[in-house]
């Protein structure tokens, strides 16, 4: 065998055991819910998230949605430090992308400096909960029309996260009201 077909052939083997050690990657995240945008509007309650940076230490946490005349979305999360500290505001614009069903938004921080993209992966029949994701799986949320959710119902929303590709364990509930605070040591 000559040493140009041999290069080859190691080449080749190089790029499948390369492959086959490799983690796959998994396809981006979509999603196939139709939203009434009317019926999504107005205050939902973070009941739990995939905590990050903007998130973390947050308590009675929400996102309040309006229609703007424009056909954007007016996004403000509210947000309070601690329990007795007054109730602060970041403000967000939203677009939704077209034929998406209304469950594909791209949400604008800070004039646009900051985008993020947001899928509303399923919303209950009569819009008291929805679970929302983003593409890559690095976020995830269970919203709420009211603040405080049982546990028991928690634990089924979450694990409805699987079907998306999530690992349920990463979700973290939100405090919404004091004696949901975690214990201290």
């Amino acid at each position: 065998m000559s040493k140009y077909w041999l290069a080859l052939v190691v080449i080749g083997l190089s790029v499948a055991a390369y492959s086959l050690a490799s983690p796959k990657k998994t396809a981006p995240l979509t999603s196939s819910a139709v939203v009434d945008l009317e019926r999504y509007m107005g205050r939902w309650w973070v009941i739990a998230n995939i905590p990050y940076f903007a998130e973390n230490g947050k308590v009675a946490t929400a996102d309040v949605y309006a229609l703007k005349p424009n056909g954007r979305i007016d996004n403000v999360f509210v947000y309070r430090k601690a329990f007795e500290q007054p109730e602060q505001r970041m403000q967000a614009e939203a677009r939704i992308y077209p034929n998406t069903g209304n469950n594909h938004w791209q949400v604008r921080f800070w004039g646009g400096l900051i985008r993020s993209q947001l899928l509303i992966l399923e919303v209950s029949p009569d819009y008291r909960w929805a679970l929302l994701g983003n593409p890559d799986r690095s976020l995830a949320w269970v919203f709420a029309r009211d603040p405080i959710m049982s546990d028991a119902e928690l634990a089924q929303l979450t694990e409805k996260f699987k079907r998306y590709g999530y690992d349920p364990a990463l979700l973290k509930r939100v405090p919404q009201a004091p004696d949901q605070m975690p214990a201290s040591n």
